[in-house]
């Protein structure tokens, strides 16, 4: 019997390429599209390394409608999606608006354009925490208001959760968006992880270059927020836990469980950890200290958000198995590998 074949966009990304050897783990066929637009080639063959397999892959920009074709066309057999490819860094996008608008929202239309055409009714999004804005408390559920965007990225991800929304009601496609909090971490292995192109816009991709001498120090943009250190506070999430989730969620969609033809789950670990304690956990379990200093607020960040996960764990069957402390760990091993290559 022929493993189910699903597509994943943006595969060899960091989240995509973490949930391309879950896919493989639990017995799925993985159909990678991907730019490299912020990724690298050699991930694939990283892939292959861990699961033994050698991944279908396709070179492209989902927001080119033939291209899209292209790849269903070959794969006519594919089972779902899960979609990860567009721009993720909320201070670029507060820079440049339309890159971000133009690419995220582009992506998905096009996409479901044509999985439509093809009848292919199932799709994990990956949506974000920043839907919700500054919430008034903390932790939040999926039944917040939705707040106005900090971001254009984060408006992109609301966007996008609405062309699910009226998508879904009027068509055969079924979707899951998953609002996740904060990944970080990387493989077991050392053979993937987090790997931005040119200067990291996330704290812990840029804390383990400062760590071992690639930036000269760490800038925490702020440390006068109403928060028990007066910097920022996130809910981290381990990225493989979170690549077990993609899996369960387009497992949920091809058992037809879902209860609704969108349904919407917060991934996170339900804690949330300051700026400060990440760098201090880190210099603890590491043994590596790094300079760092205090900076001017970041446009677009938000105070604190941290996730109420009770509607993943009791619907969505998940729930993450790692701390803080792993997912640093495992973040180090990662940068000291991508070091000696």
């Amino acid at each position: 019997m022929s493993k189910p074949k699903i597509l994943v966009t943006g595969g060899a990304g960091y989240i995509g390429s973490h949930t391309v050897v879950e896919l493989y783990n639990a017995g799925y066929e993985p159909i990678i599209i991907d730019n490299f637009n912020n990724s690298e080639p050699f991930i694939l063959d990283r892939i292959k390394q861990i699961t033994g397999a050698t991944p279908s892959f396709f070179k492209g920009d989902v927001c080119e409608r033939a291209y899209v074709q292209n790849v269903l066309s070959q794969h006519p057999d594919i089972k779902g999606v899960i979609h990860f490819a567009a721009y993720k860094a909320v201070g670029e996008s507060v820079n440049e608006p339309l890159k971000y608008y133009y690419n995220n929202l582009n992506s998905l239309v096009t996409l479901l354009q044509e999985l439509q055409a093809k009848d292919i009714n199932n799709i994990v999004f990956s949506s974000s925490c920043t839907v919700y804005g500054q919430p008034a408390t903390n932790p939040v559920t999926e039944n917040f208001p939705i707040q106005k965007a900090e971001s254009p990225y984060g408006n992109t991800k609301q966007i996008c959760e609405d062309i699910l929304t009226d998508t879904t009601k009027v068509s055969d496609t079924k979707a899951i968006a998953l609002r996740y909090f904060n990944p970080i971490g990387a493989h077991d292995s050392a053979l993937i992880g987090e790997l931005p192109i040119g200067v990291p816009n996330c704290l812990v991709p840029f804390l383990t270059q400062t760590a071992i001498g690639k930036r000269e120090k760490l800038s925490i943009f702020g440390n006068d927020y109403n928060t028990p250190d007066g910097t920022c506070i996130r809910d981290y999430l381990h990225v493989v836990d979170l690549a077990k989730a993609h899996v369960r969620a387009i497992e949920r969609l091809l058992k037809s469980e879902s209860a609704d033809k969108l349904e919407i789950f917060n991934l996170g670990t339900g804690k949330g950890s300051s700026v400060k304690e990440v760098v201090d956990t880190f210099v603890a379990e590491t043994g590596v200290d790094f300079n760092y200093e205090y900076a001017p607020r970041r446009a677009g960040d938000v105070e604190q958000v941290f996730a109420d996960t009770t509607k993943a764990t009791e619907v969505l069957g998940w729930k993450t198995e790692r701390d803080l402390k792993n997912m640093l760990v495992t973040a180090w091993a990662w940068e000291k590998a991508i070091a000696k290559k």
